[in-house]
């Protein structure tokens, strides 16, 4: 039988860092009043999220450069009437 995820269903992760590093964590954690946890995930949503917004931007303007741009009527001139002294 096939497993059907929930759309915002959570896991948790295991992470190895440094004890220094930890304690800047829960320090600043503390000073957003939130968790290390609570860091966490809101600096990986961030992260993702605006990955995100740059690849739609980045399509969207892929897009535009496909379509191309109306640059009006080019006037067309010959080289000996550029190049009149």
């Amino acid at each position: 039988m096939p497993v059907i995820e929930k759309k915002n269903e959570k896991q948790n992760i295991t992470l190895r860092l440094s004890k220094q590093t930890i304690q800047k964590a829960r320090v600043l954690a503390a000073q957003r009043s939130t968790s290390i946890s609570g860091l966490l995930t809101t600096q990986i949503e961030q992260l993702a999220n605006s990955e995100d917004d740059y690849e739609r931007a980045m399509n969207r303007a892929f897009a535009r450069m496909e379509k191309g741009f109306d640059l009006g009527e080019i006037p067309k001139f010959d080289r000996e009437s550029l190049h009149e002294r």
